[in-house]
């Protein structure tokens, strides 16, 4: 019991240093950005030039202004720390799934002339993920933390819709996509049953 404590203290110490660093990272780069009159800006994903391909990862870690980077904070922060419970590996090859499916849906799919950027699409990923990660491992506790994030978080929903010109519906919709992806891609092997015993009479 003292090495299963002692294991799952280690997994949530690691899991928020990861979170917050990360975070703190995405208020660095956006003091940054705002110090050198929005130069990072550049590195958002403009849709079908093959050059902005190289922007996907980048694109995932800025915003444009105080307000983009705070209202993604939490969400991120939360949703990055219950998905990191379940091993960093796992959490980074899931990130990684994400970022790529989002900016690439992105690129193919925004409107041109537009610039993408942000963290959101990472925040839908990892809604989508702990949303369905329970019931592809059969996990009873997985399953009931997606349906306490559906009831906390299920109005995110909403921003995989068409409804405001401002913001990349896209980016939400295909990290969404991605992150349910990802629980399928790096689903937990299933332990063998172990043999039944039978009984002559």
């Amino acid at each position: 019991m003292t090495g299963t404590r002692t294991t799952a203290t280690a997994r949530a110490v690691t899991a928020g240093a990861v979170m917050l660093a990360w975070v703190a990272l995405l208020w660095l780069l956006e003091g940054i950005d705002t110090a050198t009159g929005n130069s990072l800006d550049s590195y958002g994903v403009s849709p079908r030039e093959p050059s902005e391909l190289a922007d996907v990862v980048p694109s995932a870690f800025l915003h444009s202004g105080w307000e983009h980077v705070a209202s993604n904070s939490v969400p991120l922060l939360v949703l990055g720390f219950i998905a990191a419970l379940g091993g960093i590996r796992r959490f980074a090859a899931v990130v990684l799934v994400v970022i790529v499916t989002a900016g690439v849906g992105v690129w193919l799919t925004a409107p041109p002339n537009t610039v993408t950027l942000g963290a959101s699409g990472v925040v839908f990923g990892l809604f989508g993920y702990l949303l369905v990660r329970g019931f592809v491992d059969r996990r009873p506790l997985d399953i009931v933390v997606g349906v306490i994030i559906a009831a906390v978080y299920g109005s995110l929903l909403w921003g995989v819709l068409p409804t405001d010109s401002g913001i990349s519906w896209q980016g939400h919709l295909f990290g969404l996509i991605g992150g349910v992806a990802s629980a399928f891609f790096f689903r937990r092997p299933r332990r063998p049953q172990e043999p039944k015993g039978y009984i002559t009479v």
